[in-house]
C-alpha cells in the first residue's frame, strides 16, 4: 500500500533562526536568469541562471538575482545547503514568507 504525502513547501519559515528558507532547483548555463515556477516532484522553485557552474559563478548569479528580485541587499541571502548541487537551500533574512512568494511570482500557482 502506498502512502501519498503532500509536497514539502518550497518556501518555509525557520522561526528559530529568523529566516525564510527557499528550496531551489538551479539550471545553470541558461540563456537568461529567471524563475520558471515550482516543481512539485522535486519540491523546489525552478530557477535558471545565465552562468556556468564553475568556480561558484552559478551560485553568485543565483544570489545576485534573488537579491534583486526580492529588493534586498546581497548580505541578506546565504546558501545554507547544496553549494555543489543543483538543489540548494537559500536562507533569506529581512522579508516575510508571503512577500517573498509574491516577489518571486509564486502566489496563485
Amino acid at each position: 500500500m502506498s502512502v501519498h504525502r503532500p509536497p514539502a513547501a518550497a518556501v518555509r519559515e525557520d522561526a528559530t533562526k529568523g529566516v525564510v528558507l527557499l528550496d531551489v532547483v538551479v539550471t545553470p548555463s541558461a540563456a537568461r536568469t529567471e524563475v520558471r515556477g515550482t516543481d512539485p516532484w522535486r519540491h523546489g522553485i525552478l530557477i535558471r541562471v545565465a552562468a556556468k557552474p564553475t568556480e561558484g559563478a552559478a551560485n553568485a548569479e543565483l544570489l545576485r538575482f534573488l537579491a534583486q528580485r526580492l529588493d534586498l541587499p546581497p548580505s541578506s541571502l546565504r546558501i545554507v545547503a547544496g553549494h555543489r548541487s543543483r538543489r540548494k537551500t537559500v536562507a533569506v533574512r529581512g522579508l516575510p514568507r508571503d512577500r517573498i512568494e509574491e516577489r518571486l511570482g509564486l502566489r496563485g500557482r
